[in-house]
Order: structure tokens, then sequence, then C-alpha cells
């Protein structure tokens, strides 16, 4: 079964939430924005079938190129279009890993 699991990409810290196909938060994690972090992670919690979202950012397409080989597909988005991150009332860093997980979702 897919998930979808939206990533909100910082220098020093990723904040992580993973949906099932029914869009229903199946696990939040914080961790480390460190090749170390990012590949344990990836490989022992993350599924091939998953899906990856994340914003561009200056380190986006080395955290990319760790979670590649550990899932299905990893999609990044443009900040610019995301409009529902920018335009939030109450933006939080768990709150944008959802949204970016939501979008990835419903394609």
């Amino acid at each position: 079964m897919i998930r979808y699991v939206g990533l909100d990409v910082h220098k020093q810290t990723i904040e992580v939430c993973i949906l099932n196909a029914a869009g229903q938060v199946e696990a939040r994690h914080q961790l480390a924005c460190e090749q170390t972090a990012i590949t344990e992670f990836a490989r022992t919690r993350l599924r091939r079938e998953d899906q990856v979202v994340l914003e561009a950012t200056t380190n986006t397409w080395r955290v990319v190129e760790l979670f590649r080989p550990h899932v299905g597909r990893v999609v990044v988005g443009n900040p610019l279009k995301t409009r529902a991150i920018a335009e939030a009332k109450i933006k939080t860093d768990k709150l944008d890993a959802v949204v970016l997980a939501q979008l990835l979702r419903c394609d």
C-alpha cells in the first residue's frame, strides 16, 4: 500500500509526516538533516512503494539523492507553487510536512 511522505527540510532538521492512502497520519518524525540520519531513517522506516515530497531549498538535491534508493518516487515541489503552504494562516514545520504529503496524495 502506497504511503505519502512529506518532508519539511531545513538546514539542521527535517520534519517528516507519513500518510496512509486514506490521508490519515500514520507517523511523524523529526531527524537531523545529515547523511547518516537520513539514510538510517529511510532504510528502517520507509518502504519501496512510498512516495516522498519536499520543497526545493538549498540542500534539496542532496536530500533527494539520499531518499531515492529507498522509495518508489521522490517529488520536488516549487515553493512558489505550493500555495496551500505559502498562504497558510497557521504555519509550523509539522503542518507543512502534512500539507506536502496531502498535496502529493491528491496528485
